[in-house]
């Protein structure tokens, strides 16, 4: 599946793989989540000499949008420094799950903005929840 991620948000994830701390892997990454009300919020990943107590682009943006008082997305976008596509690592995929609206869309964004996508759920087949979601 392929969705056209809009130029501003194509732009904001370039702009902010500089912002990254990722001097132990050097691959930068970026992310957004976009809530329900139309709400985006961004994220970058944050390495740590003490791995793996670092942070992923993707918690980032989980947690800039939690801390706004979000707590469901409906799309996460994802770029990073290296070529081609990039996808959330399995704990991420398990984060996204934990507020993901059904249907999220999980885009990965080249650098040259084209874009392909997603479910959560054909991305985390059977992601775990402790309580069964209204799905």
């Amino acid at each position: 599946m392929t969705a056209p991620t809009p130029p501003a948000i194509a732009a904001e994830l370039s702009r902010l793989l500089a912002n990254s701390h990722a001097p132990y892997s050097g691959v930068h990454v970026a992310a957004a989540v976009e809530c329900p009300d139309g709400q985006i919020h961004y994220g970058v990943n944050v390495e740590n000499a003490a791995y793996p107590q670092g942070v992923c682009a993707e918690a980032s943006a989980i947690s800039s949008a939690v801390t706004g008082g979000q707590k469901r997305l409906t799309r996460v976008w994802v770029a990073s420094s290296l070529p081609g596509f990039i996808w959330p690592c399995g704990g991420c995929r398990q984060k996204i799950w934990e507020f993901a609206e059904p249907g999220c869309e999980v885009v990965s964004v080249a650098a040259d903005s084209a874009s392909e996508s997603h479910t959560i759920e054909a991305l985390l087949p059977l992601g775990f929840r402790l309580e069964p979601a209204p799905r």
